[in-house]
């Protein structure tokens, strides 16, 4: 089982099932809006999310996450959550500052 965590938008909760898949696949299916200014490429950080804990959980950085490590646009506690895949367990994440959308309401 899979439950993903997003601290700031109230803790909300998302259980899946499903394991090896993207992140932002499961935010999305669940119906919450999560920035992605790429179509989900990996080839922008829009859709970074901040990993408070569960790191374990999710797959290897890939080729993109590498590419943006060092260039200094993608911290130790950040990964792109179009490119990060979660297997099992819990992970707990926040939406970064710069990617907060202005229509939702984000929590401490």
């Amino acid at each position: 089982m899979i439950k993903i965590i997003i601290e700031n938008l109230n803790n909300h909760e998302i259980i899946s099932s499903e394991s090896d898949r993207k992140v932002i696949e499961l935010i999305h299916e669940n119906y919450i809006d999560w920035m992605h200014g790429c179509g989900k490429k990996g080839r922008c950080t829009t859709c970074k999310m901040i990993v408070c804990s569960g790191m374990e959980h999710l797959s290897s950085l890939n080729e993109r996450e590498e590419f943006f490590r060092e260039r200094g646009r993608l911290n130790e506690d950040e990964r792109l959550s179009c490119q990060a895949k979660i297997k099992a367990g819990e992970l707990r994440i926040r939406v970064a500052e710069e990617n907060k959308f202005p229509h939702l309401v984000y929590s401490d």
